[in-house]
């Protein structure tokens, strides 16, 4: 499938995604969300992927944020919409991804952009990041999770200055803060990416499937994360990874998943 707005490269069993709108630095608009519905879509049920690494075209910008030109004149109603569908087609969905999508901030991540990175599972970032939620000085608030997850990321007293203040961090606090895993060069993250992308590779895939739904548990309202974790460990006794892991351990050898 060609997509208007996305580059997609498949390699060594990781999926390259690419935000390509460089002229408007990858600003997210309403045909970007639904291309981004797709592809995840299609590599949700693909079995030649096993991890996902989504990043933006050029050196600028991970995505600046979303195309206000699109909702500026939106009611009260069609607000609600925008957030709901956005979580729900994109945001929500690539929290829920049983594959684990790292995104490779490599510049702006603004608003809409921000928060798409908190949806991935693991961020990883260029020295020249700079990340922030904006969204208040434009008369609004994040609506596609920044609030949230944000919050359980950095904390909530560091979140609400953040959001209140629209002010932006880098990437070296984002590392203190522990909004990212990672800070290297722009030139060695892409390479970073996949170097931890083949050491996450070489771990069962069943096992890390169940580890990402066990951790989202915890932050599930109504869930016990405790009680999910039990569950999601027992289930792994049933597959035929488990069986080859301890196996390979016992007998000293490197495990084939």
């Amino acid at each position: 499938m060609m997509y208007k707005h996305l580059l997609i490269e498949k390699q060594d069993k990781i999926a390259w995604i690419s935000i390509d709108r460089p002229e408007k630095l990858n600003a997210l608009n309403s045909e970007v969300l639904e291309e981004l519905h797709a592809v995840f879509s299609a590599l949700k049920i693909d079995e030649e992927v096993r991890v996902i690494v989504l990043t933006g075209s050029g050196e600028k910008a991970f995505v600046a944020g979303a195309d206000i030109s699109e909702f500026a004149q939106f009611d009260v109603s069609q607000g609600k919409s925008l957030a709901k569908k956005g979580q729900d087609l994109v945001f929500d969905f690539i929290a829920n991804m049983t594959k684990p999508v790292i995104a490779a901030v490599n510049g702006f991540a603004l608003g809409g952009g921000l928060e798409l990175a908190l949806s991935c599972h693991i961020r990883i970032a260029s020295a020249n990041a700079r990340m922030g939620l904006p969204e208040t000085s434009l008369g609004v608030i994040p609506g596609y999770g920044g609030t949230q997850r944000l919050a359980q990321l950095i904390g909530r007293g560091r979140a609400t200055e953040l959001i209140l203040t629209c002010r932006m961090m880098g990437a070296e606090e984002a590392l203190q803060t522990g909004l990212v895993s990672r800070v290297v060069s722009q030139e060695e993250l892409l390479a970073t990416a996949a170097e931890m992308g083949g050491k996450i590779m070489t771990n069962s895939s069943n096992a890390i499937a169940h580890a990402l739904q066990a951790i989202a548990a915890g932050y599930a309202e109504g869930v016990d994360g405790f009680e999910a974790e039990i569950a999601h460990f027992g289930n792994c006794f049933g597959h035929p990874e488990f069986k080859e892991g301890t196996q390979a351990f016992l007998e000293k050898r490197k495990a084939n998943y």
